[in-house]
């Protein structure tokens, strides 16, 4: 079996002295996990979390862990190095499809916000709400949209000043008021999503990743 693809190298761990298992992110197959032989010791072309290029996937059965072929063309990360806050949010990205996405389902829309929040946190611009905006679509892949358009109790669109963790809709300040201390309050922000995703982690067995966390401290 044999599968190819572009896609993002997310995840690096040894195995052995000369091999590493790899989670790589693609257009095609969602996350892949596979080994890549001689990984620790290349001294050319070694891979980086934060590498972009093309992948090829092998295994003689369907249920083997696999192993890769990587060609890097971009090493987005090398730019972030001396952005503690950038790295950071890159690192929470990586640790939150790694932990939440099925392996082999295509995500194709989630894998496109992906590749612009690495443009994004390579311009000047704010790192963190390029992030949160990332962050905001991934719960949509997971089920968790977010509507803030209008009020779900009445419809309203103004006054909305809390949103809904059972639903994840906006919620006014009149027919928030017998519920207000259940409700999270508006703006959304990274503590906002963090509710959400620990939840998702939870039922999936789970906690929240510590790079998420980190990002929040």
């Amino acid at each position: 079996m044999k599968l190819e693809s572009y896609g993002i190298l997310i995840g690096l761990r040894p195995f052995g002295e000369r091999d590493s298992v790899a989670h790589i992110f693609t257009a095609d197959y969602g996350v892949l996990t596979g080994m890549l032989r001689g990984a620790a010791v290349a001294k050319k072309n070694r891979p980086l979390v934060g590498q972009t290029g093309t992948v090829a996937w092998s295994a003689r059965l369907d249920s083997q862990l696999g192993v890769f072929h990587w060609e890097s063309d971009r090493n987005m990360a090398a730019s972030l190095m001396t952005d503690a806050r950038k790295l950071g949010a890159m690192n929470a990205a990586f640790a939150l499809i790694d932990a939440l996405l099925p392996e082999r389902e295509c995500y194709a829309q989630l894998f496109e916000d992906t590749q612009r929040l690495l443009s994004d946190l390579m311009s000047p611009g704010d790192a963190l709400s390029a992030y949160l905006e990332w962050e905001t679509k991934l719960l949509g892949e997971l089920g968790y949209a977010l509507d803030l358009s209008h009020c779900s109790g009445c419809g309203a669109r103004e006054n909305l000043n809390f949103l809904s963790p059972r639903t994840g809709r906006a919620v006014c300040d009149t027919c928030a008021a017998p519920y207000v201390t259940r409700l999270y309050n508006l703006p959304v922000t990274l503590a906002v999503t963090a509710r959400f995703l620990d939840m998702i982690c939870e039922q999936q067995g789970g906690r929240l990743p510590m790079a998420r966390v980190m990002l929040m401290r």
